[in-house]
């Protein structure tokens, strides 16, 4: 069995141990710095993206040091000298993360978070913080396209088998900031108190001498309000008897099948005929958001998804990148430092990001680049309209917000992500290839 003896300090790259060694070994390792989150573009045809993750990184946070087996692996592999592995047994981040709160729209060049303190501490964070954000915000960002086809029609999370393990987890969490209502996954559902769905698959059915035995077996253990699975022979033979069996109080029938769209319409007619009118619709089978759109007009209830949604839909990262980009040099005073390397230049000094709007509109995102001093005292011109500024403190000198990694933040960032788009325009939530749904302005203050 694989040896999991390890703490969220050791999901990382070995890189960056070994340049905090060396930094502890050149005395470099407390100078004051300044890292970014951002992508450099958003997913090819993609309007926008939606921030998820920071309640994870926030819950891992409060743990985050290498335990004593953590340590004689670093040791043990040469990873680290003594002088640092003596540091690293009382890490605690004592630094300043800030952050794009979760269901925040963002789009390329957008400092989704930022973190502050030595270059010692901000280095160990690169890795988790960045496979947080990029999984989970992919995630989110696919959710929110998946909900905005579905409409008022609710979407349920059941990827589970379609991914590892724990990413499960993380894209159930996910969903709901994009929109989602409830998740299959059974450890999601416990971890983060979610609605659960499911009752049964075809191997249910496949079990049972036929059909009616196995519907009987099922609405005797749940009742007839079940949802019963109906395309494991014949659609409208099964309906029929999920009709007789359950009587026309049955709950729902899901359909995992064939032209979901006309087997739905022809499955609603039936189902009326039968008196079952109140009986709900629920369609599978590898949904994605186009899917979804096709289905618009017909009688379906309610959506579950799986692959699509645990994989991003055709895009599972968002392509972020942490980068230092402002530092203390050895006068002690702090510097902007950026790449200039083609294709991968970055633009230095910490960031204010901003939202301009006219009208409730947004008109596009303004992001500042300057000291911090010059940073705060800055005041939107007239040009920009009204203004709204995205980042909020999630870690401050040490002192991490719990609050942001419990349900009622989780349930919040459900409601802004729908905020978000009401914001954003119309053209936002179209699914064909277009641009970022709002310009972004990077402007330096120096």
């Amino acid at each position: 069995m694989a040896n999991t003896d390890y703490s969220s300090a050791m999901m990382t790259d070995m890189y960056e141990y070994t340049m905090l060694d060396a930094a502890m070994q050149d005395g470099t390792a407390d100078r004051q710095c300044v890292f970014e989150v951002f992508t450099r573009h958003l997913p090819t045809g993609r309007r926008y993206g939606i921030v998820a993750g920071l309640g994870r990184i926030v819950e891992m946070l409060k743990d985050f040091r290498p335990t004593e087996s953590d340590l004689k692996f670093l040791r043990d592999r040469h990873v680290v000298s003594e002088k640092t592995a003596k540091w690293l047994e009382n890490f605690s981040f004592s630094g300043t993360i800030r952050a794009y709160r979760e269901g925040e729209a963002f789009f390329a060049n957008s400092p989704i978070l930022e973190v502050e303190g030595t270059f010692a501490e901000c280095t160990l964070l690169e890795t988790l913080v960045l496979s947080v954000l990029n999984y989970d915000s992919a995630i989110a960002s696919a959710a929110s396209r998946m909900t905005s086809a579905a409409g008022d029609r609710p979407c349920m999370d059941m990827g589970g088998r379609r991914a590892n393990e724990s990413a499960a987890v993380a894209a159930a969490r996910a969903s709901i900031v994009g929109g989602f209502a409830g998740t299959a996954n059974l450890a999601a559902a416990k971890k983060y108190d979610l609605l659960c769905i499911g009752t049964a698959a075809h191997a249910f059915t496949l079990l049972h001498d036929d059909e009616r035995d196995a519907f009987v077996s099922q609405v005797n253990a749940l009742g007839p309000g079940t949802t019963l699975l109906t395309d494991t022979y014949n659609i409208e033979k099964a309906i029929t008897t999920a009709v007789e069996v359950a009587g026309p109080q049955l709950g729902g029938i899901r359909i995992d099948s064939g032209d979901l769209a006309s087997l739905a319409q022809k499955a609603r007619k039936q189902l009326d005929s039968l008196g079952a009118t109140n009986t709900k619709i629920t369609v599978t089978n590898d949904l994605d958001e186009y899917a979804l759109a096709a289905l618009q007009t017909a009688p379906v209830d309610s959506y579950g998804v799986g692959t699509m949604l645990v994989t991003g839909s055709g895009h599972p990262t968002c392509a972020m990148v942490y980068k230092l980009v402002e530092r203390e040099g050895s006068d002690g005073a702090m510097h902007p430092v950026a790449k200039k390397s083609f294709g991968k230049s970055t633009d230095g000094w910490r960031k204010r990001a901003l939202r301009c709007y006219q009208y409730g509109l947004a008109q596009g995102e303004l992001v500042l680049c300057g000291p911090a001093d010059k940073l705060a005292a800055w005041e939107a011109p007239e040009e920009y309209g009204d203004t709204k500024d995205l980042m909020i403190t999630a870690v401050d000198h040490g002192d991490i917000d719990e609050s942001l990694a419990s349900k009622e933040a989780l349930l919040a960032a459900r409601d802004h992500h729908k905020e978000a788009l009401d914001e954003l325009p119309v053209t936002a939530l179209s699914l064909s290839n277009g641009e970022q749904a709002i310009p972004t302005e990077v402007l330096t203050l120096e």
